[in-house]
């Protein structure tokens, strides 16, 4: 999972990066071959400070300006003392402009330039300066071998910008990636080094701005923007010494059909624990005693149809709907008729599925899928929806409205008013049964605390990943969706323990 505390809020993509390297160069008259060198030495400097006992370095180079970044850093390695092993992929007759340049540089040093065999044993750590950003195809031939040989070689690997053959606005594999331990991006953090396959290829990600001017930022809008809990703790304030629970609203969970009452259950609970002030679960029959015994603070109601429902969708001011609401007649009468509500409403799970299957849209609801529940929302297949993670959560948001939570590695939260954000924290432990319904709670409880919806979807998916970050700290393998709920609170209340 990459460090990402030092790192900027903006993301952009790759063409907004490019577009941002020429402004450098024309309008504030940095010279390319000056950012170059600027480059190579931030990396050169990084890897230093992360293997400072690396004396044997491998640089694979491209033919582009990404090889032009490798040829820096093995110059100033070389410069060092070290033992330098350049390895060309590509026709050197290709090579152009600044890369040239620096090709021509790292000889006159006394560097040696061999065509790109295999990764040499004796190697500290390697150096991949294959591609840049700008790479759209499938990978294959030489350059698909010489990734595999980098990913199967015993040393580590820096990555320039970003790891060669990850996509840099998807976050996806084209064909074969590098995997690197750590990569330095330049200019701007680049969109898919933080979703979909970006966290796994990139490791620790670390930016480097090559000194440009604010000014420059100023001339691009950024397509996407980083969220941590970090962020935002604080948002929902002190509470005031006469506040009662009435103040921090009444949220209604609909769910829970026979053989998944525990779904509504952990969403009531994860509610409670980041401060709903009430909350009522309406579920089946025969569950209702059953969790309410369990957990005694939540208000559990036998539904056995939509008529024995309306007298609590009028107390409610929020809606949580979906866990373990199931596809059946019951769950299909319990959604319509909280459809025809008109408080704001969190969707998930089941829901989404109908939902899926008889169409609507909606401004006051915040829709949380996983990619099997995204696809089934657009009619194309999961495979669709993670090959561009960021327009699959545009093409949700425009068709139904509201807010969209698509989850997954990078979680992203999209609205129409701003750009998608991106969440970085989380980890692989949340492959588990219950955490959607844990977030289903948590944001409801954002919003009847008095959030936007867009802002307690923001801050609901960072408040739950970093408490399944905390919870991980103990492995995680086996980490379960209950682990979390001491975390919630411990984190929401962090910043007033301190005062």
């Amino acid at each position: 999972m990459p460090h990402t505390e030092t790192l900027p809020r903006t993301l952009y993509t790759a063409a907004q990066t490019r577009k941002l390297d020429r402004t450098a160069i024309e309008t504030f008259s940095i010279p390319g071959v000056v950012l170059m060198e600027r480059a190579g030495s931030a990396a050169y400097n990084l890897l230093c400070k992360i293997w400072p006992d690396a004396e044997t370095i491998t640089v694979v180079c491209g033919i582009g300006n990404n090889g032009g970044d490798g040829y820096v850093l093995a110059r100033l390695a070389l410069q060092a003392g070290k033992t330098v092993h350049l390895l060309q992929l590509g026709d050197v007759e290709k090579i152009k402009g600044d890369a040239q340049t620096n090709y021509n540089r790292f000889i006159e040093a006394g560097g040696e330039i061999k065509p790109f065999k295999t990764i040499p044993k004796e190697s500290d750590i390697t150096v991949d300066g294959i591609f840049g950003t700008g790479l759209e195809r499938g990978v294959t031939g030489a350059w698909q071998q010489a990734i595999e040989a980098i990913n199967a070689a015993a040393s580590p690997v820096l990555a320039l910008d970003i790891p060669s053959g990850l996509h840099a606005d998807s976050g996806q594999i084209l064909g074969a990636a590098v995997r690197a331990n750590a990569t330095i991006s330049f200019i701007g953090l680049k969109q898919g080094e933080f979703t979909a396959a970006g966290p796994e290829q990139c490791g620790q990600i670390v930016f480097s701005d090559l000194d440009l001017p604010e000014a420059l930022y100023a001339t691009e809008c950024p397509a996407a923007r980083r969220v941590e809990w970090s962020m935002m703790t604080g948002l929902l304030g002190r509470r005031a010494r006469g506040a009662h629970k009435g103040d921090f609203g009444h949220l209604l969970v609909i769910g829970g059909d026979h053989g998944y009452s525990g779904a509504a259950r952990m969403a009531g609970e994860a509610a409670l624990r980041t401060g709903a002030g009430l909350v009522s679960i309406a579920t089946q029959p025969a569950h209702a005693p059953l969790l309410n015994i369990a957990r005694p603070e939540l208000m559990c109601h036998g539904v056995a149809d939509a008529n024995t429902l309306a007298p609590l969708l009028q107390r409610a001011t929020i809606l949580a709907i979906g866990p373990g609401l199931g596809q059946g007649r019951w769950g299909r009468a319990l959604l319509s008729a909280a459809l025809e509500t008109r408080v704001p409403l969190i969707v998930d799970a089941d829901a989404l599925n109908q939902l899926a299957s008889e169409p609507t849209r909606r401004d006051n609801w915040v829709l949380t899928p996983h990619p099997g529940e995204a696809a089934r929302l657009l009619g194309v297949s999961v495979a669709e929806i993670q090959s561009d993670r960021f327009q699959s959560a545009k093409a949700i948001q425009k068709q139904y409205g509201g807010v969209v939570v698509l989850k997954g590695a990078g979680t992203l939260i999209a609205h129409a008013e701003s750009p998608i954000s991106v969440c970085t924290a989380g980890n692989p432990g949340m492959a588990t049964g219950g955490m959607g319904d844990l977030l289903t709670g948590i944001i409801a409880s954002m919003v009847a605390q008095g959030l936007s919806l867009s802002d307690a979807a923001t801050a609901g998916v960072c408040l739950h990943a970093a408490a399944a970050d905390r919870a991980a700290q103990a492995g995680e393998r086996g980490l379960l969706a209950n682990d979390l709920q001491i975390e919630l609170r411990l984190l929401l209340n962090a910043d007033w323990h301190q005062c």
